[in-house]
């Protein structure tokens, strides 16, 4: 078994979220009808870092309150990582889904 246990993730947000000033303010070159998201990196399995969320648990609050589902398909390719790895993808993952015209959230 691989010792890398570290994952990106990425939430679907509810379309609410676009009523946040502040999550409006960080994306500013949103594109009309794309998705928004959050995206993070976890040390667990991306199902239960979601639940955890949900729960309030070292939440996000735009993950806790307009968290819909997770988004698999743009992230599955990626993990497992080592931690730097997951540090750094993160970054990565959320500066290309912005540049594709999502609305993407960051902690």
């Amino acid at each position: 078994m691989s010792r890398h246990h570290h994952h990106v993730y990425v939430v679907e947000l509810a379309d609410r979220v676009w009523n946040e000033v502040r999550f409006r303010k960080a994306n500013p070159d949103y594109r009309l009808g794309m998705p928004f998201v959050y995206v993070g990196m976890t040390g667990l399995d991306p199902d239960v870092r979601f639940d955890k969320h949900k729960a309030g648990i070292q939440a996000n609050r735009f993950v806790q309150v307009y968290g819909l589902r997770l988004v698999p398909a743009l992230y599955e390719m990626y993990n497992p990582m080592p931690y730097r790895a997951a540090c750094d993808m993160e970054v990565e993952l959320g500066i290309a889904l912005r540049e594709a015209g999502y609305g993407v959230w960051q902690a």
